[in-house]
């Protein structure tokens, strides 16, 4: 069993960064003029100069009346195959249910963001409109994670207070880690995700907010469940200092040393109650690393096999969709018989610590490459996102900025892991974190 689990996860990989090479049409010049500026947004209605309404960046998989969803595609924006012809998209009938506390307040929705193609890509490229550049070096083009790219980028440069993503496999704490900003992957299942463009809604997609600090984080969850800022405050009252927090340290090879001690670090200085987790932990963290990038994977298949053959859909996107038919026939099943006792491994471990922390990804962004049209880099950044796992769980998970002692790129990734439900007090153990890293 564990040889054939090997030749799965190799067979996957390896379909992963050829199946591109059959990608027919999409192989052809994209004729598309990529986004202006920062290329964070998709459609961006600027906000009034002197407004003082909270801003806020809605991901383009999202519905949101009036306006096309186009899932960072060419196919959806322009309603046609190439070659290409006048737009014929047809807006969307109605919001997403996400969308209606935001609604009812009249919060200033300032665009959709731009992301990977069917929100697919870990690595935030989208060669249709574009992609945004990670602001965390100003000398060099860096990769933004995703596929919650633009909704990271918007954030980063101020162009949003509050972004709402997506996460399927770590879509919001990914970009949240290259981009030096906040993100909150949620319960699953606690936010609806009908009106949202599909992966993995049976066990992995949720809806999460991101912001430029945790009180902005608080105010975008508070948009995304009724009540979320009374039991925020609840949370601090009920633990206002780190030393009563009991933090489980998990520890995974193949992380960048200076990253690891910059978590280190952020934890000692913040003061939490740290204890080691064994191997017996990381070795059950990889297994279920291994099954949710397998789910993540199926899940791209069983959603949008539809588009494997169109045209007008991006290379890299059907590279995605035909691995996840690779997965889904070879580990699907398996993969999700295995869930149970993973989400049980985090139960027991929850009895014992209050979150578990370790990196959210294990290297700083990389540079963006040009683009060879194939999938050997989102497989390449599969690997270094400390993510999935938690999806695969269903869990929350928050992404906090901390500093790193790299000349490069300043900032990494703290990433909290909680119970079910927990939002909240993430939300307050990251408020700890973000005072004590500031000082």
């Amino acid at each position: 069993m564990k040889t054939f689990g090997c030749f799965s996860r190799k067979s996957f990989l390896l379909g992963f960064g050829s199946l591109s090479l059959l990608s027919g049409c999409s192989l052809l010049p994209s004729l598309h003029a990529p986004l202006p500026g920062n290329r964070a947004f998709i459609v961006y209605w600027p906000p009034a100069t002197n407004s003082h309404q909270l801003k806020l960046a809605v991901k383009d998989n999202i519905d949101m009346k009036g306006v096309v969803t186009t899932a960072g595609s060419q196919r959806l924006a322009r309603g046609t195959a190439c070659p290409f012809g006048p737009s014929k998209a047809k807006p969307a009938d109605k919001d997403a249910p996400c969308l209606a506390i935001a609604r009812q307040r009249n919060v200033q929705i300032v665009g959709k963001a731009n992301l990977s193609e069917f929100a697919v890509a870990p690595s935030g490229f989208n060669e249709y409109f574009g992609t945004p550049s990670s602001p965390l070096s100003i000398s060099r083009d860096l990769l933004p994670g995703g596929s919650s790219c633009g909704s990271a980028v918007a954030v980063a440069s101020g162009m949003a207070d509050v972004a709402f993503g997506t996460d399927t496999a770590g879509s919001i704490r990914v970009p949240a880690a290259w981009c030096g900003v906040v993100g909150l992957k949620t319960t699953h299942g606690l936010v609806p995700i009908e009106g949202i463009f599909p992966i993995e809604p049976e066990h992995l997609d949720t809806v999460g907010p991101m912001g430029k600090d945790i009180a902005h984080t608080v105010q975008g969850m508070d948009l995304l469940q009724n009540g979320f800022a009374s039991l925020y405050a609840a949370a601090v009252a009920a633990k206002p200092l780190a030393q009563e927090i009991r933090i489980g340290r998990l520890t995974l090879s193949g992380t960048d040393r200076p990253i690891d001690q910059a978590v280190d670090e952020a934890l000692a200085r913040t003061g939490f109650q740290v204890v080691q987790l064994d191997d017996s932990v990381r070795k059950e963290w990889e297994q279920a690393k291994q099954d949710g990038n397998v789910i993540a994977a199926a899940g791209a298949w069983i959603s949008a096999k539809k588009f494997r053959f169109k045209v007008g859909i991006a290379a890299r996107t059907k590279t995605a969709i035909r691995a996840g038919r690779i997965a889904y026939l070879t580990s699907y099943k398996e993969a999700v018989a295995r869930q149970p006792q993973w989400q049980n491994t985090l139960k027991e471990i929850f009895k014992k610590v209050d979150f578990i922390a370790l990196p959210t990804v294990q290297t700083p962004p990389p540079l963006i490459p040009p683009n060879l049209k194939i999938g050997i880099l989102e497989a390449r950044v599969l690997q270094l996102q400390n993510t999935v796992a938690v999806n695969f769980a269903g869990n929350p998970a928050l992404a906090v900025p901390i500093p790193v002692r790299d000349e490069d790129v300043p900032v990494t990734s703290l990433q909290l892991i909680g119970p079910r439900l927990a939002e909240a007090q993430l939300l307050n153990a990251g408020r700890l974190v973000e005072a004590a890293v500031k000082k």
